[in-house]
């Protein structure tokens, strides 16, 4: 069965890993169409919760943007100084995004949403033609990886199709992934702004069971490594390896190159969607060696958080 097929067919008896998740997402957008993520705005907030802020970072780094969360959005309102208008991301446009559009509208700055949701309820707070709406898959709740990878190629436009060749080309991990309970990535300063979004993703599908750590190389250098543990893999992502690790304890996840992403990898928009989507499919791998954590509990959890937001949240998103 192809990526998509399960995607479309799969129920909460067999959600899928994350890496069949990724490559379904690739699959898709090869062939979707994706909005614009250009704004007129001269100094835009960029407002997210969780990943979707970390998206908003990646895309609007090049520009004067100010940044947001919905915890802190409108303290960075009242210091931001001049801001021209805003732009609210959001996979479903429900949730904080809501009420983060309405004070948007109070405070009347011209907002822009991007959501992977036709029915977003925060696009209710601003005009129609505001609400700029990226493909998406079915997918369970909170992978949200089809969402954000589609925003980001919006921007970077990196090629899905040469991505997805690339990572079935180099997928072999070669070590026992069901031995190692610490991951320690290390990424070149490039891609560094996909961080936050590993770790999220570490907390969603292990939360406490697994450990992982984030370093560039210069990082790493600093007493990073002074307590030693058999059970700690590295994994260097898009460069060779730099001599942390002992041998069987350490492997590299190489990146598409300038070429084959048509060549957007440039000094300011390095190939950050290939970037995410290598690295989410190989977490995706360390999901499949341990126990099904995310999957035995999402359920109960959606019970719990639906009661939190005073709406319905689903374990799988349609």
């Amino acid at each position: 069965m192809s990526p998509l097929d399960t995607l479309k067919e799969f129920s909460l008896d067999n959600i899928p890993d994350l890496d069949v998740v990724v490559d379904g997402a690739l699959l898709m957008l090869s062939t979707a169409t994706l909005p614009e993520v250009e704004v007129s705005f001269k100094r835009p907030l960029v407002i997210g919760s969780g990943n979707a802020e970390s998206t908003g970072r990646i895309i609007f780094r090049d520009t004067d943007a100010v940044f947001a969360n919905e915890t802190n959005f409108e303290e960075v309102i009242e210091r931001a100084g001049e801001i021209d208008g805003a732009v609210l991301i959001s996979a479903s446009g429900s949730k904080h995004s809501v009420n983060i559009a309405k004070r948007l509208e109070e405070l009347q700055i011209p907002s822009i949403l991007f959501t992977n949701n036709t029915d977003a309820p925060a696009g209710s707070f601003m005009e129609k033609e505001h609400v700029r709406v990226f493909p998406r898959n079915r997918e369970p709740y909170t992978y949200n990886t089809s969402t954000y990878i589609s925003m980001i190629l919006a921007k970077t436009k990196e090629d899905p199709h040469a991505i997805l060749s690339h990572i079935e080309s180099n997928n072999k991990v070669g070590v026992d992934l069901a031995h190692f309970n610490g991951f320690t990535f290390v990424l070149p300063p490039n891609i560094t702004l996909i961080a936050p979004m590993l770790r999220t993703k570490f907390d969603e599908l292990f939360g406490t069971k697994l450990s992982p750590r984030f370093f560039t190389p210069e990082e790493i250098k600093h007493a990073k490594t002074i307590v030693p543990d058999e059970r700690e893999l590295f994994i260097y992502v898009g460069m060779e390896e730099l001599g942390w690790g002992e041998e069987g304890r350490k492997i590299e996840l190489t990146l598409t190159n300038k070429e084959t992403v048509g060549g957007s990898l440039t000094t300011e928009l390095p190939g950050l969607a290939a970037a995410l989507a290598t690295c989410y499919h190989f977490i995706g791998q360390i999901q499949r060696a341990h126990p099904p954590y995310f999957k035995d509990n999402i359920e109960s959890y959606c019970k719990d958080i639906s009661n939190i937001f005073g709406q319905e949240i689903s374990p799988i998103v349609e």
